[in-house]
């Protein structure tokens, strides 16, 4: 039986990788992607990677009939690629959801409960029914689930390096934190955040000590060690490559480097997409596929943890893609690559 799926939103970096993932994955049949700006275009002509793959064009999400509920009633799986206040606005404009509709939200709008937050949350009641969807973390929760929330790029590359450590009540001190991430992880869609001659041999810093991603950080990793408090030092770059998300983390630990591999190994021993790598990483091995790969270094108590992603698989998509796969019982690799390039 195929998972008949919609997309809303789909024509930005994320939409157009999770088209091709779900046009491609054995138990999916994709019904619709609506897209405001785009109404009446073809797929293939806004993601030209797509060409000749699908005959589908953009519709609005108006289309779908009355606030969306008869197209919503069609399909199993829907997919919100909107920014935040979209998806808490679209949320509020479709319910309810039919019953047997699940959803995963790629934006930050239900990551974080809302005891968590000291916003008056009128979304309160959704956001309680969204489980975190990491799966390193929430693997049987996100099964159990009927909404998912889908971790941000930056918190997925940082919490694969830490939650071994929260598991084992090591966050104990400040921790600092440097992630590097390629154009497509822009989440303003400018020329000069995305143009090849402002990215290319260029650098720069990106929402320093603030970003948004910290209140998900924080909160998965006090599900871990409810005694964490520990400041993150979060500095992000974006670097002059296309995709991908490359993370140090520094911080102290007197435990022997060994017994620390050993933690990792043990933690993420059942994980389909997450390796400890004995031999330093490179950005390279990772890409177009949904692996995370993390290093680990020590020089006497300086603990160096270093992981690898695709910002647009395992950051973002490819990451959805396998919370679906929990969601409808499927094989948790289905349709998901975990081989990169050679080269």
């Amino acid at each position: 039986m195929l998972i008949r799926t919609g997309i809303i939103e789909g024509a930005g970096f994320t939409g157009g990788e999770l088209i091709q993932l779900l046009l491609n994955h054995p138990d999916v049949e994709l019904e619709f992607v609506t897209s405001q700006a785009n109404v009446g275009k073809r797929i293939d002509e806004v993601h030209r990677g797509l060409y000749d793959e699908t005959d589908l064009c953009f519709v609005a999400d108006s289309s779908l009939g009355l606030n969306g509920t008869k197209g919503l009633e069609q399909i199993d799986m829907l997919f919100l690629c909107t920014e935040c206040a979209q998806s808490e606005a679209w949320m509020k404009a479709h319910a309810p959801l039919p019953e047997k509709l699940k959803v995963v939200d790629l934006s930050r709008a239900f990551r974080v409960k809302p005891s968590e937050t000291d916003e008056e949350d009128v979304l309160a009641g959704a956001r309680k029914e969204f489980v975190y969807g990491l799966p390193e973390l929430n693997r049987r929760a996100v099964c159990n689930a009927r909404y998912v929330a889908n971790p941000g790029n930056f918190a997925t590359g940082i919490l694969l390096g830490l939650l071994p450590l929260a598991r084992n009540l090591m966050l104990n001190g400040d921790i600092i934190v440097n992630s590097i991430i390629g154009s497509t992880g822009s989440s303003e869609r400018s020329a000069t955040l995305t143009s090849f001659s402002w990215r290319s041999d260029n650098i720069s810093v990106y929402k320093p000590f603030r970003h948004q991603h910290l209140n998900e950080i924080n909160s998965a990793l006090r599900q871990c060690q409810s005694s964490f408090q520990s400041n993150i030092v979060f500095i992000p770059y974006y670097g002059n490559f296309t995709r991908g998300i490359f993370t140090t983390i520094v911080l102290k630990n007197k435990v022997a480097l060994g017994q620390l591999e050993h933690l990792f190994e043990e933690y993420y021993e059942e994980d389909s997409f997450t390796f400890l790598s004995p031999k330093p990483i490179d950005l390279k091995q990772v890409i177009n596929t949904n692996r995370c790969l993390i290093h680990l270094e020590k020089e006497g108590d300086d603990l160096l943890i270093t992981t690898c992603i695709d910002n647009l698989l395992k950051g973002a998509s490819g990451q959805a893609v396998h919370n679906m796969n929990l969601l409808f019982n499927l094989e948790e690799t289905t349709g998901l690559s975990l081989k990169s390039a050679a080269f």
